[in-house]
């Protein structure tokens, strides 16, 4: 049977003591957690790990000896070490000895029951994996996707061992409060046996934190009370509301600043980085609008941005106009219908005449565009009717239907004057058509560069650039030493998570300004007149 002793590298340098730590029979692994030195009193010892036990909800117990000779007898210490395991029983008790140098190690394992199988050929193998206990305790393990042939539940053998050792570490943090400068019965080493990490500063915003949330809490609340009254759901509030961005970035920032402020705990490492990204989100939200405002208020650069913008709009609206005014005669040689063009034409010059200070494109745009629509709906139910079929409102499919002669003559002699202005009205819809779609594209543009600011995982990318192994997606390991006669020495390094599995993990929950529409939805209502809204929903179908 092959054995698994994680060892720490904080541990490595430290004077001869008892090995502390978890025993994993599942599979078949020691994760050594700290070294207890002399000297001690074993009741001392028994009730320390104890009280471990019961804080951690985990099987801490001495799991053999931890020999470093240097300048003692190796025989003589040796001797004393063995008789350790008769003051603290363990199953298997593990030895390990780093020879004078420490270049040569020592491992042996001691099975005080007789084993169960006694035909089994040879002893126990010893592999030694040496792992940093700071990075392993800090770290977050991401175990890795299930792939397709695997069931949703399986995971492979040996990402449940690793997951074991960094849930072992973790939940042991316990025993790492001590240091040598403590007075205890005990003396330990581990990874802040030279002193405990801590700040002055991050302690007491840690225990203001609390009141300060509390109270930020409830002016949240009242202010979400507030904001769901009734009042507010009347129809120009409420209208205002839903087609106003401000607004819905408000209501998004309401929902931040609640999840921020909340004095819940979070109940996994998830809603903890959650809540981090979050607070990252508002910060750099915050700091990009009062750079913009100190920039725009610095120098006048308000009015000078206004004076820019005044001879672009000008120059706009003189574009428009030579543009009706090409459509107005003969735009690449195509005969128009002489008096529809002339009526176009004019209705758009008079509103780009009446807006002429600030160029408003969409209402030219909406005006035409429901002519077209009127017209593309209009030549749709007369070709119905040419056919002898009508739309069912009610059932929402098309039906057949018996019409006399008037309606027949009537409905063909509508169709053909309709289905004849169609290409003057069709020229000028393709024109707005083309303007309304840059400005859906510069509004895209704006709207994808909020959602980005809001749900960009800012606090974990930036623990990815700085602290990688504190979000690891596994292990590799390292050959330290391979020779016959010793145990297999083996460093285990953390592999962090890549870049893009950062972002898939960690990424916010975003506004919903996302496009509801496919390509193939956007063009069809391109074709039929619609109103090209991507990031509202379409009503039914009304004829």
């Amino acid at each position: 049977m092959v054995l698994k002793a994680f060892f720490p590298t904080c541990c490595v340098p430290v004077d001869s003591g008892l090995l502390v730590g978890r025993w994993v029979p599942e599979h078949s692994s020691a994760v050594v957690l700290a070294v207890l030195h002399f000297p001690f009193i074993p009741i001392q010892v028994k009730q320390l790990l104890a009280q471990v036990r019961q804080a951690s909800q985990v099987g801490v117990a001495v799991l053999g000896t931890w020999c470093h000779c240097r300048q003692e007898p190796e025989e003589s210490l040796g001797r004393f070490l063995e008789g350790l395991g008769a003051v603290f029983p363990h199953e298997p008790w593990l030895q390990l000895c780093r020879e004078r140098g420490g270049t040569f190690w020592s491992c042996e394992v001691t099975h005080r029951q007789a084993p169960a199988a006694p035909s089994a050929p040879g002893e126990d193998q010893v592999m030694l994996i040496f792992y940093d206990q700071r990075q392993v305790l800090l770290s977050q393990l991401h175990p890795p996707t299930v792939l397709p042939d695997r069931q949703a539940g399986a995971t492979p053998a040996s990402t449940g061992g690793l997951a074991v050792v960094f849930d072992t570490v973790a939940r042991s943090e316990v025993l790492f409060r001590s240091d040598r400068f403590d007075e205890g019965p005990v003396r330990l080493s581990h990874w802040q046996s030279e002193g405990v990490e801590a700040s002055i500063l991050v302690e007491l915003a840690r225990r203001a934190s609390g009141p300060v949330c509390l109270l930020l809490a409830s002016l949240l609340s009242l202010v979400s009370a507030v904001g769901a009254c009734r009042v507010f759901r009347l129809w120009p509030l409420s209208f205002l509301g839903s087609k106003l961005s401000t607004c819905e970035q408000l209501r998004h920032r309401l929902e931040h600043l609640t999840l921020i402020f909340s004095t819940r705990k979070a109940e996994n490492s998830a809603q903890l980085m959650r809540k981090a990204n979050t607070v990252a989100s508002v910060l750099l939200d915050v700091a990009l609008g009062l750079t913009l405002l100190s920039w725009l208020h610095g120098r006048s650069r308000i009015g000078h941005l206004a004076d820019a913008l005044v001879p672009v709009a000008d120059h706009v609206a003189e574009e428009l106009q030579h543009l009706l005014q090409w459509l107005m005669g003969a735009p690449a040689g195509l005969k128009m219908n002489r008096a529809l063009d002339q009526v176009l034409g004019r209705f758009f010059l008079y509103h780009i005449h009446l807006w002429i200070s600030y160029i408003h494109l969409m209402s030219p745009f909406v005006e035409h565009i429901r002519l077209y629509c009127l017209k593309i709906h209009g030549l749709s139910s007369l070709w119905r009717l040419f056919r002898g079929k009508k739309w069912n409102v009610l059932r929402q499919r098309v039906d057949s239907c018996s019409y006399d002669l008037d309606q027949l003559f009537i409905g063909t002699l509508l169709f053909t004057i309709l289905l004849f202005l169609l290409p003057t009205t069709a020229l000028y819809y393709l024109v707005f058509t083309l303007l309304r779609l840059l400005v859906v594209a510069v509004q895209g543009l704006i709207h994808l560069l909020v959602d980005l600011i809001n749900s960009l995982p800012l606090y974990s990318l930036g623990l990815r650039l700085c602290r990688p192994y504190r979000l690891a997606a596994g292990v590799k390991f390292r050959v330290l030493q391979n020779e016959a006669g010793r145990p297999l020495r083996l460093l285990m390094q953390i592999n962090p998570l890549p870049y893009s599995r950062v972002m898939h993990t960690y990424r916010l929950p975003s506004c919903g300004w996302h496009p509801k529409d496919s390509w193939g939805a956007l063009c069809r209502k391109l074709f039929f007149g619609e109103l090209i809204y991507p990031w509202r929903q379409r009503g039914d179908k009304q004829d």
